[in-house]
């Protein structure tokens, strides 16, 4: 059985705090459980690691979190967040303090190609 779970922020709407925090909170729930956990943003997800953005988000029921909030909660949890190359080209280098490496496409390819790793892509 896999003990690593790699989730892929690609495509999912930075500005849909439902698309990005779901994600987030499996991964946290992952973490909870003892498993390796990463969470990579890539491509357009990849303003959610930036640090004005991250605290621009706001939940959109109570607006009481935003989504640097739950980023935060996650990575008190044990979840890893990366960040891909590409995406600090597109949306520049003001980066929440919890993004523990920058990562290229080889990075992401290798490990979601483990036979220990599971990928979920949002």
């Amino acid at each position: 059985m896999a003990d690593k779970l790699i989730v892929a922020l690609v495509n999912a709407d930075p500005k849909n705090l439902l698309q990005i925090s779901l994600p987030i909170l499996q991964a946290t729930v992952a973490a909870t459980m003892e498993y390796n956990v990463e969470v990579i943003f890539s491509g357009h997800a990849g303003q959610v690691a930036m640090k004005s953005f991250a605290t621009e988000i706001k939940e959109q029921v109570s607006e009481q979190k935003n989504i640097y909030d739950i980023i935060k909660e996650a990575y008190d949890a044990g979840v890893v967040f990366k960040i891909c190359t590409p995406a600090l080209d597109a949306w520049g280098d003001d980066l929440i303090s919890e993004i523990n490496e920058i990562v290229g496409g080889t990075y992401l390819i290798s490990e979601a190609m483990d036979d220990d790793t599971v990928t979920f892509t949002y």
